[in-house]
């Protein structure tokens, strides 16, 4: 009883493949582009930033996303870099635009039981579009509703699985009870390009650090606006800071296919990038949870954990794959090879609410933030870079026990508990961070040490990070 276009992703990108002008233009036209107003000051506050952007229809390649990612350029110099719709990026391919003019279910009474006015998530995103009456069955088959938490109305995404589709909440999908339903989803598919923000703070070395936090959950806080913002603001921070040893990336993308993207059309960048953290849910209530690299044992992984460890003693730490997925994935894996760790602050695997109780649904609003967490976690992060651009490898310049009352610089009654821990491991191939895990003293502690023993001229730095 209705309509149905089942295009297939090959065949929506060949039916545009020969445009009689610009691509964009031509397709913007035939679509007809969403503007959107999105009022941000300089240098916004975390709050104005999440308020104004929190509600857009952030989709992987949409209009919604765009008008964020150009709100957050406002507030840093930002490189936008474009990848047009059908672009190859390793094994992955960059959709089509996607489109929402309208959504909604209604019963035959003409009641509107359900809009995507009301909220975005109520229909599918990257929805087929698709217009008619539909019997109850069939419209259950296409009905989505969150698994836990029967008054949220879920985030659902088909960028890959082409079918058309509505979210509601299990109470209303509970209410329906007539046998018929109309249904309209008035979608569109075009040629677009998709977007990802670089920012660069440029220090002494090209070797760099990768932030990374992905934009693209329309009508959502913490996962993952939360990320972006804690990056924008670390950055702000960096660009005020000089002297820096190693360059600073931040990337704001769509999950995955952003970090494809940005990695295959930027491979002469990948050998620069010694390690990297990824930035997630960090507006909830709950301690920091650090995922490791692949590898787990790197100089990165050993800093961050140092680091977050003494920050946030009630943290947790999981392997690689253990605590929540997102685009370190990408960065880990084969043929790149980028340690990229991941912080968060979600439950541990198991809870009953994991990986917090509002995830991927429409209570994952402003409301349910804990902003004095996300400043937190910027602050957490900055000690992680501090800790990064510390880690070097101290060369004893000394042989032999050293007799430390000698030495006006080094309180040998406060420090004695540390001192030959850390004196024992000067080996001229350990890091700050090797000292410091080897021991079990935290990060800080070690490096005020080593720093007294430098000031003493008992030790010089030869090596950066391995």
């Amino acid at each position: 009883m209705g309509s149905k276009f089942n295009y297939s992703q090959s065949e929506l990108v060949g039916a545009l493949a020969l445009p009689t002008g610009d691509p964009l233009v031509e397709e913007s036209k035939r679509v007809g582009g969403k503007s959107f107003v999105v009022h941000l000051g300089e240098k916004a506050s975390m709050q104005e930033m999440v308020q104004e952007l929190w509600s857009l229809p952030r989709d992987i390649v949409s209009d919604g996303y765009d008008a964020a990612l150009e709100a957050l350029s406002g507030q840093i110099p930002m490189n936008i870099h474009a990848y047009p719709t059908g672009t190859e990026c390793f094994t992955w391919v960059i959709p089509e635009k996607w489109t929402c003019h309208e959504a909604y279910l209604e019963n035959l009474n003409g009641e509107r039981l359900f809009s995507y006015k009301d909220n975005p998530l109520h229909i599918v995103s990257y929805s087929l579009p698709f217009k008619g009456e539909v019997a109850r069955e069939e419209l259950f088959n296409h009905l989505h509703v969150h698994p836990r938490l029967p008054e949220a109305v879920p985030f659902v995404f088909k960028y890959y699985e082409r079918d058309w589709g509505l979210c509601c909440s299990q109470m209303m999908k509970d209410s329906l009870k007539d046998d018929y339903y109309r249904v309209m989803i008035n979608t569109d598919f075009s040629y677009g390009t998709l977007k990802v923000g670089e920012v660069v703070v440029p220090g002494e070395s090209d070797d760099c650090f990768v932030l990374c936090a992905h934009l693209c959950h329309p009508a959502m806080v913490n996962d993952d606006l939360s990320g972006v913002v804690v990056g924008l603001k670390v950055m702000q921070e960096l660009m005020a800071r000089k002297g820096l040893r190693y360059t600073y990336r931040f990337l704001i993308l769509p999950e995955t296919i952003g970090s494809a993207a940005y990695l295959s059309q930027n491979q002469d960048l990948i050998t620069t990038m010694r390690g990297g953290l990824f930035l997630e849910m960090l507006g909830s209530s709950h301690p920091h949870a650090l995922q490791l690299s692949l590898a787990g044992n790197t100089q990165v992984d050993k800093c961050v954990q140092l680091v977050v460890k003494e920050h946030d003693p009630a943290s947790w730490t999981g392997d690689f794959l253990t605590v929540i997925l997102n685009d370190e994935r990408m960065f880990n894996a084969p043929g790149i090879g980028v340690p990229m760790l991941s912080l968060s602050r979600v439950l541990p695997p198991g809870n009953k609410d994991y990986p917090y109780r509002e995830y991927h649904s429409n209570l994952d609003t402003p409301e349910n933030i804990n902003y004095q967490n996300m400043k937190d976690s910027c602050e957490l992060v900055l000690k992680i870079i501090d800790a990064w651009e510390a880690n070097r490898i101290p060369q004893p310049k000394f042989k032999g026990e050293p007799f430390f009352s000698r030495f006006r610089g080094i309180d040998y009654a406060t420090m004695r508990k540390d001192l030959h821990q850390i004196m024992f491991r000067l080996d001229g191939h350990q890091s700050v961070a090797d000292i410091a895990w080897n021991t079990g003293i935290n990060f800080s502690r070690a490096k005020y040490i080593l720093d007294v023993f430098e000031q003493e001229k008992l030790i010089h730095y030869v090596a950066d990070n391995g």
